[in-house]
């Protein structure tokens, strides 16, 4: 299991990386012990790419949140939205909140581990480039979590590797009654539309 999936016990090492997407320059702090802490990763660059934010959304969830590129961008996208970025290490966490104050979005990008977000919340969009390394059965059981709190017509977009098993995932996920649609492919990724097959 890669090391950012806990949250890590050396030196942070705290930096500034640089990134364009969306028409806009962006600066983020990352660190040491954090997925892709060097630069943005090529999955969440397709993800970012191939997708617009969602108008009118209200409560949004970044899902494997990391440093906070989606929720942070998702909450400057959507200026009437709460995105939870939900991640289970705690350096990641502090580094969003960081993130969040430095694009003036703190108010409404609300950091947390997956025990303490609201199991009541719904969702109108998941963003998620979700951690394949986990290995399949944790991996199937993360989803099988936060899908259902979907809203009615809400939807998920997920970024997963061809290599690390993208197809496969689809399948699994058509199996478990979801509609599961590939909107678009690049660099080796897959990004998929998940809905409620009803």
């Amino acid at each position: 299991m890669s090391h950012y999936f806990t949250t890590p016990t050396g030196a942070e090492n705290r930096r500034t990386i640089r990134m364009t997407f969306w028409e806009t320059d962006w600066e983020f702090a990352t660190a040491d012990g954090v997925f892709s802490g060097d630069r943005l990763d090529p999955g969440t660059a397709v993800l970012l790419r191939e997708s617009s934010p969602p108008e009118g959304a209200t409560r949004l969830l970044d899902l494997g949140c990391g440093y906070g590129v989606l929720a942070v961008a998702l909450a400057l996208g959507c200026p009437d939205t709460v995105v939870d970025a939900v991640d289970v290490n705690q350096r990641a966490l502090a580094l969003t909140a960081a993130n969040a104050a430095r694009h003036g979005v703190a108010q409404r990008v609300r950091p947390v581990t997956p025990e303490a977000a609201d199991p009541g919340a719904r969702y109108d969009e998941i963003w998620s480039n979700p951690p394949i390394r986990v290995g399949k059965q944790a991996l199937h059981d993360l989803l099988l979590t936060w899908l259902p709190r979907l809203a009615p017509g809400g939807m998920a977009r997920l970024v997963v590797g061809r290599n690390l098993g993208a197809d496969s995932l689809q399948r699994w996920l058509l199996d478990q009654g979801w509609a599961c649609e590939r909107t678009a492919s690049a660099k080796g990724f897959r990004v998929f539309a998940v809905r409620r097959a009803d």
